[in-house]
């Protein structure tokens, strides 16, 4: 296959998307000790970018990475590297940033010649269809939440709300939901109290009387779609929000509910554990929410996705984070 054109950004240098790698001593691959943020563009302009990267340096802050950037010097990069890669992108793509930041080597591998030495910055830049194209009958269908054995990891143990590599419990969650008979199954996870907490990269809302209701932000990640549904569509259209504990009573007991994700926005959810949420129809306020979404965003976020159909833009026999051998 022919290189795909396009350039990552890397410790401030532009190179070739296949040799953008990390070494084998790298700290992420030691620990998965790395902090990351994926944004979206609407008509190819970023969406949210500012507060994506705040969300990453107070990560960064957390791990105690000493990355020399500041949050003006990450966006300009991110600027720089969408510039860039431009003319790879056709008129009707969207952009997909994946900014990461690692450590970088360990201590006992410093000597190795050829070696980066410190943090690594690294800004990937790839169309947003290959994300979400899967995803474009579930806008129609809705997804089958499926509660999983797996629990969350709570906030005392290792925060959820610091956006991070080390993920093997979202993963195991998807390994179990993916021998759950039937299509469209998503994992649901709970907290250790046995509250919803979220997906496995995406946050859970509920509807009951016109409230929108979602988790408390304790033992999730605090997405960024997730606050702009409850801090600025759901104003707009005069919806109440409450954040509180909820039971999975309550899931089967609502009249609608939903996932947020930064890719596809806002997913209905229709059915949990195979059983109806209402009458399985994707609800009015969810039709509303997306809806006012699409016009802050001057785009028909449904359409555009069922557009790009059920693309293929990988080996269906490779693995993927949600189908396993």
């Amino acid at each position: 296959m022919q290189e795909s054109g396009r350039l990552v950004y890397f410790n401030g240098k532009f190179i070739p998307e296949s040799q953008a790698k990390i070494s084998i001593y790298d700290s992420a691959l030691m620990f998965g000790d790395m902090v990351f943020e994926m944004t979206r563009s609407f008509n190819q302009k970023q969406f949210k970018l500012k507060e994506h990267i705040e969300r990453l340096l107070v990560g960064v802050k957390i791990f105690r990475i000493p990355l020399n950037y500041s949050a003006n010097q990450i966006e300009d990069a991110c600027y720089k590297t969408l510039e860039v890669n431009k003319e790879f992108f056709s008129e009707d793509d969207e952009h997909r940033l994946m900014i990461d930041v690692s450590r970088g080597l360990l201590g006992i591998y410093q000597g190795i010649g050829g070696l980066h030495k410190g943090p690594n910055l690294i800004i990937a830049d790839f169309p947003l269809k290959w994300t979400v194209s899967s995803m474009s009958k579930l806008f129609d269908t809705g997804i089958n939440a499926v509660v999983t054995s797996q629990r969350a990891i709570p906030a005392h143990l290792m925060d959820p709300k610091i956006k991070n590599r080390s993920r093997v419990f979202y993963l195991m969650a998807n390994i179990e939901v993916s021998q759950y008979e039937g299509q469209n199954n998503w994992a649901l996870l709970l907290d250790p109290d046995g509250f919803v907490a979220e997906g496995t990269g995406d946050n859970f809302f509920i509807v009951k009387d016109k409230k929108v209701i979602t988790p408390e932000g304790r033992n999730i990640l605090r997405g960024i779609s997730r606050n702009y549904v409850i801090e600025e569509l759901c104003p707009q259209l005069g919806y109440e929000v409450i954040e509180k504990n909820i039971e999975i009573y309550d899931v089967y007991n609502a009249d609608e509910a939903f996932m947020t994700g930064t890719p596809f926005c806002m997913l209905p959810v229709t059915s949990l554990n195979g059983l109806p949420i209402s009458d399985k129809k994707v609800g009015p306020i969810f039709k509303s929410l997306i809806t006012q979404w699409g016009t802050n965003t001057d785009t028909n976020i449904i359409k555009q996705i069922q557009n790009w159909g059920d693309l293929t833009t990988h080996n269906i026999n490779a693995p993927t984070p949600y189908k396993f051998k």
